[in-house]
């Protein structure tokens, strides 16, 4: 089995929150964990996504692996230097601020055991230039998401309307 490996060093958050993100991810392929960091709302999630994108660009360039077959066998979050700072208090008093750094290093394996069909398919929008002189390209609308629980609208009542403003 290859063994693929990244880091990211000095990342500016405290590794108690990274981790809160990174142990969410062990175990899972790699499109998934992917998936997970897109729609995580914590400020961690994108140096992370950054982080595994890197990892599996290395496999792909690197080893000749199949992006498809890649499961995020260990991430690790360790302590980075702390800067160290202080803020002034009441009465001439300074209390002491502690600006936490973390190291995260990420192993990818190739588990050709576990090749089931991914179950999402993640599309990366590319960036199109425009050259001078040309007419702007017009871009296409996204269709939109249906979903499946689509009813018919119901009629709202005068008084359901007004019970349901907030108080002035």
């Amino acid at each position: 089995m290859a063994e693929i490996k990244a880091q990211l060093n000095y990342l500016r958050i405290a590794p108690r929150k990274v981790r809160l993100v990174a142990s969410a991810l062990k175990g899972l392929s790699v499109n998934e964990a992917e998936a997970q960091l897109l729609f995580r709302p914590q400020r961690s999630s994108q140096p992370l996504l950054k982080l595994l994108r890197s990892a599996v660009a290395n496999a792909k360039n690197n080893q000749r692996l199949n992006a498809d077959n890649l499961v995020i066998q260990s991430i690790r979050v360790d302590n980075g230097p702390m800067l160290k700072r202080f803020m002034p208090r009441a009465m001439g008093r300074a209390t002491p601020i502690q600006k936490k750094t973390s190291h995260v290093s990420l192993i990818l394996e190739d588990g050709k055991s576990n090749s089931k069909l991914p179950r999402f398919n993640i599309v990366i929008p590319k960036k199109i230039k425009e050259q001078r002189g040309s007419a702007p390209k017009k871009i296409k609308a996204r269709p939109k998401m249906e979903r499946i629980e689509d009813k018919p609208k119901e009629k709202v009542g005068f008084i359901k309307k007004l019970f349901q403003r907030k108080s002035i």
